[in-house]
């Protein structure tokens, strides 16, 4: 019995060095991930607080409370912007050192009634102001974001390995003897997962808004069109992944490569306000970052169709491209 498993054992040692690809992917993946993370999120220690200033720069100098550490100090200059990002938990506070300390403060934000007392402890005298519009709770913020991460998922994912399992057993072996095109083939992965992904994100928008409620100002036709476009562009980015490789080991590794960024930098968790201006860039090269700022624009804001009409055109665009390279790149076999 030893010995046969000591075989099984050698053989599939000698599978997994054979594979190049999957070998390099299982070093290279975890040193990319820890190098990219150290970029994002190295340097100094990080701020627990983001602390917006109305004509006012941070100086350590110019008032105590700017010397507070792990608070983050984002110079606005228009107050109107202002009070949208902090209605919007895009900051936790915005202060105004002008002519006597005035502040605002989101009273639905936990990190706002500490930062206010960390201001009021360097300044007790500051003048507390209503915030104009009306303030979001953090849940509407992130409930976007929610919905955005769990498509990702499903797109990539619930794509990515059924052509793979496809390949690996011959099916699309046999389905290449038959007149169907690899663009075909493709389109019709896409119609069959798009259904299903619409199916249950409308069921979750329904069933979490009857159940904790949350703020939707926009129009839901124009949520569901833009659920459409970025179900698309994912689908087919995680469509064009499987497109040509055979190795699970592989396929799984360039999919974890492409979620794992963005779920740290499209904006899922928490705002990317403050953040050095390349980080913002490379966010909005994935297609959940327009997803994202556009299904936030719509529910929070009231924006129309106009107003996200860019980031509609950024995921029709990768969905052509995506789509266009996978049937290039497509193999129906393994070789």
């Amino acid at each position: 019995m030893m010995r046969r498993l000591l075989s099984v054992f050698h053989a599939r040692n000698l599978e997994f060095v054979r594979d190049r690809g999957t070998l390099l992917f299982t070093l290279l993946l975890p040193i990319m991930l820890v190098i990219g993370m150290g970029f994002v999120f190295g340097g100094p220690q990080r701020p627990l607080f983001k602390v917006g200033l109305l004509g006012a720069s941070a100086d350590a100098r110019a008032h105590p409370f700017l010397a507070e550490r792990y608070v983050q100090f984002v110079p606005l200059p228009e107050q109107a912007a202002a009070l949208h990002k902090l209605t919007h938990q895009q900051i936790d506070l915005l202060v105004d050192f002008g002519a006597g300390t005035r502040y605002w403060v989101n009273t639905d934000s936990p990190k706002g009634y500490v930062v206010e007392k960390l201001l009021l402890a360097a300044e007790p005298a500051a003048h507390r102001e209503p915030v104009t519009g009306a303030a979001l709770r953090y849940i509407d913020w992130l409930f976007p974001g929610i919905l955005g991460m769990n498509m990702m998922f499903s797109c990539l994912f619930g794509v990515g390995y059924v052509v793979l399992r496809y390949r690996k057993s011959g099916f699309l072996k046999r389905l290449h003897a038959t007149p169907l095109t690899a663009f075909e083939f493709l389109c019709a992965q896409v119609l069959s997962r798009l259904t299903l992904i619409l199916f249950v994100t409308v069921v979750l928008y329904a069933g979490i808004g009857t159940i904790i409620g949350f703020h939707s100002a926009g129009s839901v036709p124009l949520l569901l069109l833009l659920a459409l476009a970025g179900a698309l562009s994912m689908i087919a980015l995680g469509l064009t992944i499987a497109a040509r490789f055979s190795s699970e080991e592989l396929v799984g590794g360039l999919l974890n490569l492409l979620t794992w960024p963005m779920m740290l930098l499209s904006g899922i968790w928490f705002s990317l306000e403050g953040s050095p201006r390349w980080v913002q860039w490379v966010a909005h090269v994935f297609p959940l970052t327009h997803l994202l700022d556009a299904a936030r624009a719509v529910m929070l804001d009231g924006a129309g169709l106009a107003q996200i009409a860019p980031n509609l055109l950024y995921l029709a665009a990768t969905t052509l491209v995506f789509l266009g390279v996978g049937a290039w790149s497509f193999r129906w076999r393994i070789e």
